[in-house]
C-alpha cells in the first residue's frame, strides 16, 4: 500500500553528489579543513557554562503561567536589549517564539493565504524555500547586485510585485552576501510598501556583528510609516541556537500594528510553544551577550585580515558570519577544492548565479581558516 503524503513536503530528500563526496571523505578518514562550520558552539568559542545553565533552574520555572506573546520580564529583556541599539520597542509590541523560523512561520500564518507570495532576496539563505512550502506561500526572488558593494535592485523588485504579493523579506545583514540595507534603501523600501500595502519583514539576527569600519542600524528605529515585523533570537545575539529563543518586534501605524498583535496573540496561543525555563534564563542570557559576541567579533576580524592579505578576491561586506569568494581560476570548482582537503559551499547552495563564486565561514577558527585560505590560493594557481 502507498501511503499518500502532502504535496508541500514533495521535496527531493537524495543526497546531492557534493554531500555525498564529503561524507565519503569524512568516512575514509581524510583530514579536511572545514570552512563552512556555522554552529558557535563547536567553533572553539569560550561560554560562561555556570551563567548560562544556572538560570534554567529557576524554580518558578515548576508553575505553568502561561502568556501567549511571552512572559512580560521576558519580553521586557528584549526591550532592553533594543535600548541598547537606541530603539524604544513597547514590551507588548514583543511575540516570544522558540527560533526565528517559528516567527517566520507566524508570520506567513497571519500575512498569507495558500498561493500568496513573499518577495525575498537573492542571494540568501536556502531555508526560506522549506519554511514556505510548509505554509503553502510562494516565494518570489528579488536580486541584490554587487557593485563595489552589495545593493537591492529597487526597479525590478517592484517589478516582481504581483496582486498575490503580501510582503518584502529582508535579512540585515544578509547572509550569505553581509550587506546591509542602507537608510536610503530602507526608505524606499518603506515606499514601496506602502505603494502596494505590503508589510515589510526584517531579519535582524546578525545585527550584532557588524564588520570592522562598517555601521548597521536596527529597523526597530524609528519612524515606522508600513507595518514591520523585526525578528531575532539569541541563536545569533548570544551564540546559542540550542536553547531555542526568538521574537517578533510588530511596529507601523497604531491601527494596523494593533490588529497583527491581536492576531499574532491567537497564533501564538494555539502553539503555546515557548517553554518556562528558557524565558527566566533569557534575562540572563542577554545580559552577557557581550562576552561572547567579542569572542566572535575578534573571530570575523581576525578572518577578515586573512582574506585581505590572500591574493582571493572577497567581496565587500557590512556584518554577519559569512563571506563570498570569488575564485581566481575559471573551471575551479568546489569539488576541486574538496579533492585538496578543504570544504567550502558553492555559491549556488545560496542562489548566487555566477560562476566560480564560493562561501566560507568567518567563524571557521582561525587556524583551520588560514589553512583553508592557503590551499585555495594554491589550488588557484
Amino acid at each position: 500500500m502507498t501511503q499518500r503524503f502532502s504535496s508541500r513536503t514533495s521535496w527531493d530528500l537524495g543526497e546531492s553528489s557534493f554531500a555525498r563526496s564529503i561524507r565519503e571523505a569524512r568516512a575514509a578518514g581524510r583530514p579536511l579543513l572545514d570552512l563552512t562550520a556555522s554552529n558557535p558552539t563547536a567553533c572553539g568559542f569560550t561560554y560562561d557554562r555556570d551563567a548560562i545553565l544556572a538560570p534554567l533552574s529557576d524554580p518558578r520555572a515548576l508553575d505553568y503561567d502561561p502568556d501567549p506573546r511571552g512572559m512580560l520580564f521576558a519580553r521586557q529583556a528584549v526591550s532592553a536589549y533594543y535600548a541598547d541599539h537606541s530603539a524604544a520597542v513597547d514590551p507588548a509590541a514583543i511575540n516570544l517564539t522558540t527560533s526565528t523560523s517559528e516567527a517566520y512561520g507566524y508570520l506567513f500564518r497571519l500575512l498569507c493565504n495558500a498561493g500568496d507570495e513573499i518577495l525575498v532576496p537573492q542571494p540568501s539563505y536556502p531555508l526560506f524555500d522549506y519554511l514556505a512550502d510548509l505554509q503553502d506561500v510562494r516565494l518570489q526572488p528579488y536580486p541584490l547586485f554587487y557593485d563595489y558593494g552589495w545593493w537591492i535592485d529597487l526597479a525590478l523588485l517592484e517589478q516582481r510585485i504581483t496582486s498575490r504579493t503580501r510582503a518584502i523579506l529582508l535579512v540585515h545583514p544578509n547572509n550569505p552576501t553581509g550587506h546591509a540595507t542602507r537608510r536610503h534603501e530602507r526608505e524606499c523600501l518603506e515606499a514601496i510598501c506602502l505603494r502596494h500595502n505590503l508589510a515589510l519583514i526584517v531579519d535582524e539576527v546578525f545585527l550584532d556583528y557588524p564588520h570592522p569600519s562598517s555601521a548597521v542600524e536596527s529597523f526597530t528605529l524609528g519612524p515606522h510609516p508600513a507595518l514591520t515585523f523585526v525578528l531575532s533570537g539569541i541563536s545569533k545575539i548570544a551564540a546559542l541556537p540550542q536553547m531555542k529563543v526568538g521574537w517578533i518586534a510588530s511596529l507601523g501605524p497604531a491601527d494596523l500594528r494593533d490588529e497583527a498583535l491581536a492576531r499574532l496573540e491567537v497564533i501564538a496561543d494555539t502553539f503555546l510553544s515557548m517553554n518556562a525555563p528558557a524565558q527566566y534564563a533569557l534575562p540572563h542570557w542577554l545580559g552577557s551577550r557581550a562576552k561572547i559576541q567579542q569572542q566572535i567579533l575578534q573571530r570575523v576580524s581576525s578572518n577578515l585580515d586573512t582574506l585581505r592579505r590572500s591574493s582571493l578576491t572577497a567581496l565587500a561586506s557590512d556584518g554577519g558570519w559569512s563571506n563570498i569568494l570569488r575564485l581566481p581560476r575559471l573551471g575551479l570548482e568546489t569539488h576541486d577544492l574538496l579533492d585538496a582537503g578543504v570544504i567550502v559551499h558553492p555559491g549556488s547552495f545560496y542562489g548566487i548565479a555566477e560562476a566560480g563564486r564560493i562561501v566560507v565561514s568567518l567563524i571557521t577558527p582561525e587556524e583551520v581558516f588560514r589553512a583553508g585560505i592557503a590551499q585555495i590560493e594554491k589550488d588557484a594557481k
